[in-house]
């Protein structure tokens, strides 16, 4: 949880709101690891991990696929558990959590490059998350990816040769327009993506902490853009660790924990609740951390145990908050 003193007292403009354009119902999403290790590392994290049970096969492939069977753990992650939510036509909405809780995953999901395990993603419109739909290739210039990435957002050919100055001045990546993407440095690279991403005004537009790699300036080009995103019945969903960027540019919050939709609901209401609950689970964890004590890997009476049972504590109670 950051804030930033440039973000400090603002709030994002409330518009009249259209139809719904998104519904999520009980979406599930579940992945298949291999090795213990990242198993152990989820886990870690407070995410829902269990072991998987082999697909039962007929003797004849049993034989026939000995030589290739895995043969190293195999468990399911549950990284979305039973998320169901609405957003309407001119909405901003920000998306809170500490790490490892899903944000990304359920973007993805919305975008369609995850399938769900179970559960439904209605969409009315085309979305766009940050660097994804606009297809990059760090091996070419800037100017030839931003020719793929208008086109790859539906945008014609004369539609990307109007906007391909705005692109760049928006960017602000001057000359290196015509150097390779992979000399950029990262924050060259996520100015390059929000502006190709946001170039076509997009149905649905989904940063994901694309905001926290540029300067002040960018900044306020990004806020100028989502709020002309917003203005044309454009829906956009911002995930971000900083928690005053999401009171200034978002009028709803979701916040997320161990892939479950913990809170939804108006920006002041549910931000003042996650940040009581950041502060508590920082507290859990130093101390069970004081005195320089290492912690412990499974969790017998070292600092991950106690943190886990103030995640657990603070979740129930968030609801409520």
């Amino acid at each position: 949880m950051e804030d930033e003193a440039d973000d400090a007292g603002e709030h994002a403009e409330a518009i009249p709101l259209g139809d719904p354009c998104l519904v999520v119902d009980d979406l599930h999403i579940v992945f298949r690891v291999f090795g213990g290790k990242t198993a152990e590392s989820a886990r870690a994290q407070g995410i829902h991990v269990q072991d998987a049970e082999p697909p039962r096969r007929s003797l004849v492939k049993r034989l026939l696929g000995a030589g290739r069977q895995h043969v190293g753990a195999v468990s399911e992650v549950h990284a979305v558990r039973g998320v169901s939510f609405m957003a309407r036509h001119g909405e901003s909405i920000g998306i809170v959590g500490i790490n490892g809780s899903g944000k990304s995953t359920l973007l993805r999901a919305i975008t369609g490059l995850i399938p769900p395990h179970s559960g439904s993603v209605y969409v009315d419109g085309e979305p766009a998350l940050l660097g994804v739909n606009a297809a990059l290739m760090p091996q070419m210039t800037g100017a030839k990816n931003i020719e793929i990435g208008g086109l790859a957002l539906g945008m014609t050919p004369k539609q990307v040769d109007e906007r391909f100055d705005e692109v760049v001045e928006f960017a602000d990546i001057g000359d290196f327009v015509d150097m390779p993407m992979k000399t950029y440095s990262s924050g060259m690279a996520a100015r390059l993506r929000f502006a190709i991403s946001s170039a076509a005004i997009p149905d649905i537009l989904m940063v994901d902490e694309a905001l926290a790699t540029g300067d002040a300036a960018f900044k306020a080009r990004s806020k100028a853009r989502i709020a002309e995103v917003r203005q044309q019945a454009g829906t956009v969903f911002l995930v971000s660790h900083s928690i005053s960027t999401i009171e200034a540019m978002c009028t709803r919050v979701l916040w997320m924990h161990q892939g479950q939709l913990v809170m939804d609901g108006p920006v002041e209401e549910v931000t003042a609740a996650y940040r009581e609950f950041v502060r508590a689970h920082r507290q859990a964890r130093s101390g069970g951390q004081a005195g320089g004590r290492r912690r412990k890997r499974n969790g017998g009476g070292g600092s991950q145990g106690s943190g886990g049972r103030a995640r657990r504590q603070d979740k129930a109670r968030a609801p409520d908050a």
